[in-house]
Protein backbone atom coordinates (compact mmCIF):
# COMPACT_ATOMS: atom_id res chain seq x y z
CA UNK A 1 0.00 0.00 0.00
CA UNK A 2 2.79 2.42 0.88
CA UNK A 3 4.56 1.57 -2.37
CA UNK A 4 1.47 2.53 -4.39
CA UNK A 5 1.34 5.85 -2.55
CA UNK A 6 4.95 6.52 -3.47
CA UNK A 7 6.14 6.13 0.13
CA UNK A 8 9.23 4.00 0.84
CA UNK A 9 7.92 0.84 2.51
CA UNK A 10 10.86 0.87 4.91
CA UNK A 11 9.15 3.77 6.69
CA UNK A 12 6.81 1.25 8.30
CA UNK A 13 8.20 -1.50 10.50
CA UNK A 14 6.48 -4.12 12.62
CA UNK A 15 8.53 -5.82 15.34
CA UNK A 16 7.23 -8.12 18.08
CA UNK A 17 8.91 -7.41 21.43
CA UNK A 18 7.73 -8.56 24.85
CA UNK A 19 7.49 -6.20 27.80
CA UNK A 20 10.53 -7.86 29.43
CA UNK A 21 12.84 -7.24 26.48
CA UNK A 22 13.76 -3.63 27.21
CA UNK A 23 17.18 -3.74 25.54
CA UNK A 24 15.68 -5.21 22.35
CA UNK A 25 13.03 -2.48 22.37
CA UNK A 26 15.67 0.24 22.68
CA UNK A 27 17.73 -1.28 19.86
CA UNK A 28 14.67 -1.53 17.60
CA UNK A 29 13.73 2.10 18.18
CA UNK A 30 17.30 3.29 17.71
CA UNK A 31 17.84 1.41 14.43
CA UNK A 32 14.46 2.55 13.06
CA UNK A 33 15.15 6.20 13.91
CA UNK A 34 18.56 5.95 12.24
CA UNK A 35 16.93 4.45 9.13
CA UNK A 36 14.41 7.29 8.95
CA UNK A 37 17.25 9.79 9.16
CA UNK A 38 18.99 8.05 6.27
CA UNK A 39 15.80 8.10 4.20
CA UNK A 40 15.46 11.83 4.73
CA UNK A 41 12.29 13.91 4.73
CA UNK A 42 9.07 12.04 4.00
CA UNK A 43 7.52 12.64 0.56
CA UNK A 44 4.12 13.87 1.76
CA UNK A 45 3.18 17.48 1.31
CA UNK A 46 2.57 19.29 4.58
CA UNK A 47 -0.74 20.96 3.84
CA UNK A 48 -4.19 21.04 5.32
CA UNK A 49 -6.54 20.34 2.39
CA UNK A 50 -9.03 22.85 3.73
CA UNK A 51 -6.50 25.64 3.20
CA UNK A 52 -6.18 24.78 -0.50
CA UNK A 53 -9.87 25.01 -1.33
CA UNK A 54 -11.53 28.06 -2.83
CA UNK A 55 -14.25 29.03 -0.27
CA UNK A 56 -16.65 29.80 -3.12
CA UNK A 57 -16.48 26.14 -4.19
CA UNK A 58 -17.42 24.94 -0.72
CA UNK A 59 -20.60 27.01 -0.78
CA UNK A 60 -21.86 25.86 -4.17
CA UNK A 61 -23.51 22.63 -3.07
CA UNK A 62 -25.48 24.33 -0.30
CA UNK A 63 -26.89 27.10 -2.48
CA UNK A 64 -27.66 24.67 -5.32
CA UNK A 65 -30.34 22.69 -3.50
CA UNK A 66 -33.52 24.69 -2.87
CA UNK A 67 -36.83 22.92 -2.23
CA UNK A 68 -39.93 24.63 -3.53
CA UNK A 69 -43.11 25.02 -1.48
CA UNK A 70 -44.91 22.73 -3.92
CA UNK A 71 -42.29 20.03 -3.40
CA UNK A 72 -42.41 20.17 0.39
CA UNK A 73 -46.23 20.31 0.46
CA UNK A 74 -46.47 17.27 -1.78
CA UNK A 75 -43.83 15.49 0.27
CA UNK A 76 -45.78 15.92 3.51
CA UNK A 77 -48.77 14.10 1.98
CA UNK A 78 -46.77 11.20 0.56
CA UNK A 79 -44.69 8.28 1.84
CA UNK A 80 -43.60 6.57 -1.36
CA UNK A 81 -39.93 7.10 -0.46
CA UNK A 82 -40.30 5.26 2.83
CA UNK A 83 -42.12 2.39 1.17
CA UNK A 84 -39.40 1.91 -1.44
CA UNK A 85 -36.29 2.59 0.68
CA UNK A 86 -34.29 -0.62 1.35
CA UNK A 87 -33.02 0.80 4.65
CA UNK A 88 -36.55 1.62 5.86
CA UNK A 89 -37.52 -2.00 5.33
CA UNK A 90 -34.80 -3.09 7.73
CA UNK A 91 -34.89 -0.09 10.09
CA UNK A 92 -38.54 1.04 10.45
CA UNK A 93 -37.47 4.19 12.30
CA UNK A 94 -35.62 5.40 9.19
CA UNK A 95 -37.78 7.42 6.79
CA UNK A 96 -36.50 9.82 4.10
CA UNK A 97 -39.72 11.83 4.34
CA UNK A 98 -39.02 12.65 7.98
CA UNK A 99 -35.72 14.30 6.99
CA UNK A 100 -37.61 16.68 4.70
CA UNK A 101 -40.25 17.30 7.36
CA UNK A 102 -37.66 18.19 9.98
CA UNK A 103 -35.94 20.52 7.53
CA UNK A 104 -39.26 22.27 6.77
CA UNK A 105 -39.86 22.64 10.51
CA UNK A 106 -36.46 24.39 10.78
CA UNK A 107 -35.06 21.63 12.98
CA UNK A 108 -31.70 21.92 11.22
CA UNK A 109 -29.59 21.61 14.36
CA UNK A 110 -31.44 18.46 15.41
CA UNK A 111 -31.14 17.01 11.91
CA UNK A 112 -27.43 17.52 11.37
CA UNK A 113 -26.67 15.98 14.77
CA UNK A 114 -28.79 12.93 14.02
CA UNK A 115 -27.07 9.58 13.43
CA UNK A 116 -29.80 8.69 10.95
CA UNK A 117 -28.23 10.75 8.19
CA UNK A 118 -25.43 8.17 8.02
CA UNK A 119 -27.86 5.27 7.47
CA UNK A 120 -28.88 6.43 4.00
CA UNK A 121 -27.23 4.42 1.21
CA UNK A 122 -27.71 7.24 -1.33
CA UNK A 123 -28.90 4.51 -3.70
CA UNK A 124 -31.55 6.75 -5.30
CA UNK A 125 -34.43 4.29 -4.84
CA UNK A 126 -36.50 7.06 -3.27
CA UNK A 127 -35.73 9.72 -5.86
CA UNK A 128 -36.64 7.72 -8.97
CA UNK A 129 -40.14 7.23 -7.54
CA UNK A 130 -40.61 10.61 -5.86
CA UNK A 131 -43.69 12.42 -7.33
CA UNK A 132 -42.26 15.72 -6.06
CA UNK A 133 -38.93 15.04 -7.83
CA UNK A 134 -36.87 15.61 -4.68
CA UNK A 135 -33.29 14.40 -5.02
CA UNK A 136 -33.09 12.97 -1.53
CA UNK A 137 -29.54 11.55 -1.77
CA UNK A 138 -28.26 15.02 -2.71
CA UNK A 139 -30.34 16.61 0.05
CA UNK A 140 -28.80 14.20 2.57
CA UNK A 141 -25.30 14.67 1.17
CA UNK A 142 -25.50 18.37 1.98
CA UNK A 143 -26.73 17.56 5.48
CA UNK A 144 -23.63 15.42 5.95
CA UNK A 145 -21.36 18.31 5.06
CA UNK A 146 -22.99 20.31 7.85
CA UNK A 147 -22.93 17.33 10.22
CA UNK A 148 -19.19 16.94 9.84
CA UNK A 149 -18.72 20.57 10.88
CA UNK A 150 -20.40 19.82 14.23
CA UNK A 151 -18.33 16.65 14.65
CA UNK A 152 -21.15 14.25 13.78
CA UNK A 153 -18.99 11.78 11.86
CA UNK A 154 -19.70 8.50 10.06
CA UNK A 155 -18.55 5.10 11.22
CA UNK A 156 -15.93 4.06 8.66
CA UNK A 157 -15.76 0.40 7.66
CA UNK A 158 -12.53 -1.58 7.30
CA UNK A 159 -10.95 0.61 10.00
CA UNK A 160 -11.17 3.62 7.69
CA UNK A 161 -8.28 2.46 5.50
CA UNK A 162 -9.86 3.57 2.22
CA UNK A 163 -10.64 7.01 3.62
CA UNK A 164 -7.05 7.35 4.82
CA UNK A 165 -5.74 6.31 1.41
CA UNK A 166 -7.89 8.98 -0.25
CA UNK A 167 -6.71 11.67 2.15
CA UNK A 168 -3.09 10.64 1.68
CA UNK A 169 -3.53 11.07 -2.07
CA UNK A 170 -4.18 14.77 -1.49
CA UNK A 171 -0.62 14.94 -0.13
CA UNK A 172 1.27 12.46 -2.34
CA UNK A 173 4.20 13.76 -4.33
CA UNK A 174 4.27 10.82 -6.74
CA UNK A 175 2.31 7.58 -6.68
CA UNK A 176 3.46 4.28 -8.14
CA UNK A 177 0.15 2.93 -9.39
CA UNK A 178 0.75 1.93 -13.04
CA UNK A 179 3.20 -0.98 -12.63
CA UNK A 180 0.36 -3.47 -13.23
CA UNK A 181 -0.32 -1.98 -16.68
CA UNK A 182 3.29 -2.40 -17.82
CA UNK A 183 2.83 -6.17 -17.60
CA UNK A 184 -0.51 -6.23 -19.43
CA UNK A 185 -0.64 -3.99 -22.47
CA UNK A 186 0.10 -0.67 -24.11
CA UNK A 187 -0.66 2.71 -22.58
CA UNK A 188 0.75 6.21 -22.88
CA UNK A 189 1.18 9.52 -21.07
CA UNK A 190 -0.89 11.63 -23.46
CA UNK A 191 -3.61 11.00 -26.00
CA UNK A 192 -7.31 11.26 -26.77
CA UNK A 193 -8.51 8.55 -24.36
CA UNK A 194 -7.79 8.66 -20.64
CA UNK A 195 -8.60 5.47 -18.73
CA UNK A 196 -9.47 6.52 -15.18
CA UNK A 197 -8.53 3.40 -13.20
CA UNK A 198 -9.78 4.72 -9.86
CA UNK A 199 -9.00 2.94 -6.60
CA UNK A 200 -8.65 -0.58 -8.02
CA UNK A 201 -4.89 -0.79 -7.25
CA UNK A 202 -5.66 -0.07 -3.59
CA UNK A 203 -8.70 -2.38 -3.47
CA UNK A 204 -6.44 -5.16 -4.75
CA UNK A 205 -4.44 -4.92 -1.52
CA UNK A 206 -7.19 -4.13 0.98
CA UNK A 207 -9.49 -6.95 -0.14
CA UNK A 208 -6.88 -9.60 -0.83
CA UNK A 209 -8.45 -11.71 1.92
CA UNK A 210 -11.55 -12.20 -0.25
CA UNK A 211 -9.49 -13.64 -3.14
CA UNK A 212 -11.16 -11.27 -5.60
CA UNK A 213 -8.16 -9.57 -7.27
CA UNK A 214 -10.09 -6.37 -8.17
CA UNK A 215 -7.18 -5.13 -10.29
CA UNK A 216 -7.88 -7.92 -12.79
CA UNK A 217 -10.81 -5.78 -13.91
CA UNK A 218 -8.47 -2.96 -15.01
CA UNK A 219 -6.16 -5.48 -16.66
CA UNK A 220 -9.07 -6.83 -18.70
CA UNK A 221 -10.14 -3.31 -19.66
CA UNK A 222 -6.65 -2.49 -20.94
CA UNK A 223 -6.53 -5.71 -22.97
CA UNK A 224 -9.97 -5.00 -24.46
CA UNK A 225 -9.04 -1.43 -25.37
CA UNK A 226 -5.78 -2.57 -26.99
CA UNK A 227 -7.70 -5.15 -29.03
CA UNK A 228 -9.78 -2.27 -30.35
CA UNK A 229 -6.62 -0.41 -31.39
CA UNK A 230 -6.91 2.08 -28.52
CA UNK A 231 -3.84 2.95 -26.47
CA UNK A 232 -5.24 4.81 -23.47
CA UNK A 233 -3.57 7.24 -21.11
CA UNK A 234 -3.02 5.64 -17.70
CA UNK A 235 -1.47 8.01 -15.21
CA UNK A 236 0.56 7.68 -12.03
CA UNK A 237 -0.75 11.11 -11.07
CA UNK A 238 -4.43 10.16 -11.12
CA UNK A 239 -5.97 9.96 -7.65
CA UNK A 240 -9.24 8.88 -6.07
CA UNK A 241 -12.25 10.54 -7.76
CA UNK A 242 -13.41 11.77 -4.34
CA UNK A 243 -16.73 9.90 -4.36
CA UNK A 244 -16.39 8.54 -0.83
CA UNK A 245 -15.23 11.86 0.64
CA UNK A 246 -18.10 13.64 -1.11
CA UNK A 247 -20.79 11.30 0.22
CA UNK A 248 -19.35 11.28 3.74
CA UNK A 249 -19.46 15.07 3.99
CA UNK A 250 -15.70 15.61 3.64
CA UNK A 251 -15.98 18.29 0.99
CA UNK A 252 -12.47 19.68 1.42
CA UNK A 253 -10.89 16.32 0.57
CA UNK A 254 -13.28 15.84 -2.36
CA UNK A 255 -12.49 19.25 -3.85
CA UNK A 256 -8.74 18.76 -3.50
CA UNK A 257 -8.86 15.34 -5.18
CA UNK A 258 -11.15 16.61 -7.93
CA UNK A 259 -8.94 19.57 -8.70
CA UNK A 260 -5.84 17.34 -8.89
CA UNK A 261 -7.62 14.96 -11.28
CA UNK A 262 -8.79 17.78 -13.54
CA UNK A 263 -5.24 19.11 -13.78
CA UNK A 264 -3.83 15.66 -14.59
CA UNK A 265 -6.42 14.94 -17.29
CA UNK A 266 -6.04 18.38 -18.83
CA UNK A 267 -2.26 17.91 -19.00
CA UNK A 268 -2.73 14.59 -20.85
CA UNK A 269 -4.66 16.29 -23.65
CA UNK A 270 -7.48 13.74 -23.36
CA UNK A 271 -10.77 14.39 -25.13
CA UNK A 272 -12.55 11.42 -23.56
CA UNK A 273 -12.28 9.98 -20.05
CA UNK A 274 -13.32 6.33 -19.70
CA UNK A 275 -14.47 4.80 -16.41
CA UNK A 276 -14.85 1.17 -15.39
CA UNK A 277 -16.10 2.19 -11.93
CA UNK A 278 -19.66 3.60 -11.76
CA UNK A 279 -18.78 5.77 -8.77
CA UNK A 280 -15.99 7.56 -10.62
CA UNK A 281 -18.23 7.96 -13.66
CA UNK A 282 -21.17 9.37 -11.68
CA UNK A 283 -18.92 11.67 -9.67
CA UNK A 284 -17.31 13.18 -12.77
CA UNK A 285 -20.62 13.31 -14.65
CA UNK A 286 -22.84 14.70 -11.89
CA UNK A 287 -20.69 16.48 -9.32
CA UNK A 288 -17.47 17.74 -10.92
CA UNK A 289 -19.49 20.15 -13.14
CA UNK A 290 -21.44 21.39 -10.10
CA UNK A 291 -18.23 22.61 -8.50
CA UNK A 292 -15.96 23.30 -11.46
CA UNK A 293 -18.31 24.09 -14.35
CA UNK A 294 -18.38 22.44 -17.77
CA UNK A 295 -15.65 19.83 -18.13
CA UNK A 296 -13.18 20.19 -21.04
CA UNK A 297 -13.62 16.51 -21.97
CA UNK A 298 -16.39 13.93 -22.39
CA UNK A 299 -16.96 11.29 -19.69
CA UNK A 300 -18.01 7.84 -20.90
CA UNK A 301 -18.77 4.67 -18.98
CA UNK A 302 -16.72 1.73 -20.18
CA UNK A 303 -19.58 -0.65 -21.00
CA UNK A 304 -21.19 2.01 -23.22
CA UNK A 305 -17.85 2.75 -24.88
CA UNK A 306 -17.00 -0.91 -25.54
CA UNK A 307 -20.49 -1.70 -26.79
CA UNK A 308 -20.18 1.10 -29.35
CA UNK A 309 -16.60 0.25 -30.32
CA UNK A 310 -17.44 -3.40 -30.99
CA UNK A 311 -19.45 -2.21 -33.99
CA UNK A 312 -16.22 -0.91 -35.56
CA UNK A 313 -13.75 -3.36 -34.00
CA UNK A 314 -15.59 -6.70 -33.65
CA UNK A 315 -14.31 -9.06 -30.98
CA UNK A 316 -14.16 -12.79 -31.61
CA UNK A 317 -15.92 -14.22 -28.56
CA UNK A 318 -16.32 -17.84 -27.49
CA UNK A 319 -19.85 -19.06 -26.62
CA UNK A 320 -20.78 -18.81 -22.97
CA UNK A 321 -20.04 -21.89 -20.90
CA UNK A 322 -22.25 -20.71 -18.02
CA UNK A 323 -25.78 -22.08 -17.93
CA UNK A 324 -27.45 -18.84 -16.86
CA UNK A 325 -26.16 -15.43 -15.76
CA UNK A 326 -27.86 -12.44 -14.15
CA UNK A 327 -26.77 -8.82 -13.82
CA UNK A 328 -26.51 -6.57 -10.78
CA UNK A 329 -27.34 -2.93 -11.63
CA UNK A 330 -24.94 -0.55 -9.83
CA UNK A 331 -26.83 2.37 -8.26
CA UNK A 332 -24.35 4.96 -9.58
CA UNK A 333 -24.58 3.67 -13.14
CA UNK A 334 -28.33 3.04 -13.17
CA UNK A 335 -30.48 5.25 -10.98
CA UNK A 336 -27.91 8.03 -10.56
CA UNK A 337 -26.67 8.13 -14.17
CA UNK A 338 -29.46 6.56 -16.20
CA UNK A 339 -27.54 3.74 -17.93
CA UNK A 340 -29.23 0.36 -17.63
CA UNK A 341 -28.77 -0.98 -21.14
CA UNK A 342 -25.10 -0.73 -22.09
CA UNK A 343 -23.90 -3.53 -19.75
CA UNK A 344 -26.65 -5.82 -20.99
CA UNK A 345 -25.93 -5.04 -24.64
CA UNK A 346 -22.25 -5.75 -24.05
CA UNK A 347 -22.96 -9.09 -22.38
CA UNK A 348 -25.26 -10.12 -25.20
CA UNK A 349 -22.30 -9.93 -27.58
CA UNK A 350 -21.27 -13.29 -26.12
CA UNK A 351 -22.78 -16.11 -28.20
CA UNK A 352 -25.34 -18.35 -26.45
CA UNK A 353 -25.37 -16.29 -23.26
CA UNK A 354 -28.55 -16.78 -21.25
CA UNK A 355 -29.01 -13.48 -19.41
CA UNK A 356 -31.99 -13.48 -17.05
CA UNK A 357 -33.30 -10.65 -14.90
CA UNK A 358 -33.80 -10.68 -11.15
CA UNK A 359 -37.22 -9.86 -9.73
CA UNK A 360 -35.97 -6.31 -9.10
CA UNK A 361 -33.80 -4.92 -11.86
CA UNK A 362 -32.92 -1.68 -13.64
CA UNK A 363 -34.49 1.29 -11.76
CA UNK A 364 -35.99 -1.12 -9.19
CA UNK A 365 -32.75 -3.03 -8.55
CA UNK A 366 -31.76 -3.59 -4.94
CA UNK A 367 -28.41 -2.02 -4.12
CA UNK A 368 -25.42 -3.83 -2.62
CA UNK A 369 -26.12 -2.51 0.87
CA UNK A 370 -23.15 -0.25 1.65
CA UNK A 371 -21.95 3.13 0.41
CA UNK A 372 -18.68 5.05 0.59
CA UNK A 373 -17.08 2.50 2.94
CA UNK A 374 -19.36 3.59 5.78
CA UNK A 375 -21.21 1.58 8.40
CA UNK A 376 -21.28 -1.99 7.15
CA UNK A 377 -24.01 -3.03 9.58
CA UNK A 378 -26.56 -5.78 10.13
CA UNK A 379 -28.85 -3.73 7.90
CA UNK A 380 -26.24 -3.88 5.14
CA UNK A 381 -25.87 -7.64 5.47
CA UNK A 382 -29.65 -8.13 5.37
CA UNK A 383 -29.90 -6.15 2.12
CA UNK A 384 -26.95 -7.99 0.59
CA UNK A 385 -28.39 -11.39 1.53
CA UNK A 386 -31.73 -10.43 -0.01
CA UNK A 387 -29.97 -9.55 -3.25
CA UNK A 388 -28.01 -12.80 -3.32
CA UNK A 389 -31.23 -14.77 -2.85
CA UNK A 390 -32.88 -12.82 -5.67
CA UNK A 391 -29.98 -13.75 -7.92
CA UNK A 392 -30.14 -17.41 -6.94
CA UNK A 393 -33.90 -17.53 -7.50
CA UNK A 394 -33.38 -16.74 -11.20
CA UNK A 395 -31.63 -20.08 -11.57
CA UNK A 396 -28.39 -18.30 -12.49
CA UNK A 397 -25.10 -19.76 -11.37
CA UNK A 398 -23.23 -16.52 -12.17
CA UNK A 399 -23.94 -12.98 -10.96
CA UNK A 400 -22.19 -10.33 -13.05
CA UNK A 401 -21.69 -6.72 -12.00
CA UNK A 402 -20.08 -3.65 -13.53
CA UNK A 403 -19.11 -2.18 -10.14
CA UNK A 404 -16.05 -3.24 -8.11
CA UNK A 405 -17.73 -2.34 -4.83
CA UNK A 406 -20.86 -4.37 -5.63
CA UNK A 407 -18.64 -7.36 -6.25
CA UNK A 408 -16.69 -6.81 -3.01
CA UNK A 409 -19.79 -6.30 -0.85
CA UNK A 410 -21.82 -9.18 -2.28
CA UNK A 411 -18.84 -11.55 -2.20
CA UNK A 412 -18.17 -10.63 1.42
CA UNK A 413 -21.82 -11.23 2.33
CA UNK A 414 -21.90 -14.57 0.51
CA UNK A 415 -18.83 -15.77 2.41
CA UNK A 416 -21.01 -16.02 5.50
CA UNK A 417 -23.63 -18.20 3.79
CA UNK A 418 -23.82 -21.61 2.13
CA UNK A 419 -24.59 -20.03 -1.25
CA UNK A 420 -22.19 -20.69 -4.13
CA UNK A 421 -22.92 -18.06 -6.75
CA UNK A 422 -20.02 -17.05 -8.96
CA UNK A 423 -19.81 -13.26 -8.59
CA UNK A 424 -17.86 -11.90 -11.54
CA UNK A 425 -16.70 -8.59 -12.91
CA UNK A 426 -18.16 -7.77 -16.33
CA UNK A 427 -14.82 -6.82 -17.92
CA UNK A 428 -12.97 -9.94 -16.83
CA UNK A 429 -16.01 -11.95 -17.93
CA UNK A 430 -15.93 -10.46 -21.44
CA UNK A 431 -12.14 -10.78 -21.59
CA UNK A 432 -12.31 -14.45 -20.60
CA UNK A 433 -14.49 -15.13 -23.66
CA UNK A 434 -12.02 -13.71 -26.17
CA UNK A 435 -10.90 -16.41 -28.59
Amino acid sequence: MLGLLGIDERRLRLTWISASEGAMFADAISSFVNLLKELGDHPLKESDVSLDVDPSLEKRSEIAFPLSTDQTDYCMECSICTGTCPVSRELPEFAPKQFIKRAVMKLDEDLIRSREIWSCLSCGHCSVRCPAMIDFPEFNRILREKARKVNNLPVESHHGIQQHVSRLQTRCHKQNRTAWAEQVGEFQDSGDYFYFVGCLPYFDITFRYLDLAPLNSAKSVLRLLNRMDITPVISNDECCCGHDALWSGDQATFLTLARQNLEVIKASGAKYVLFSCPEGYATFKNHYPKFFGKLPFTVIYMTAFLEQQIKHHPLSLRPSADNTVTFQDPCRLGRLSGDYESPRKLLKQIPNINLVEMERSRENALCCGTSAWMACTGCSKAIQTQRLHEAAETGADTLITACPKCRIHLSCAQSGTDMELEIKDIYTYIDSHIK
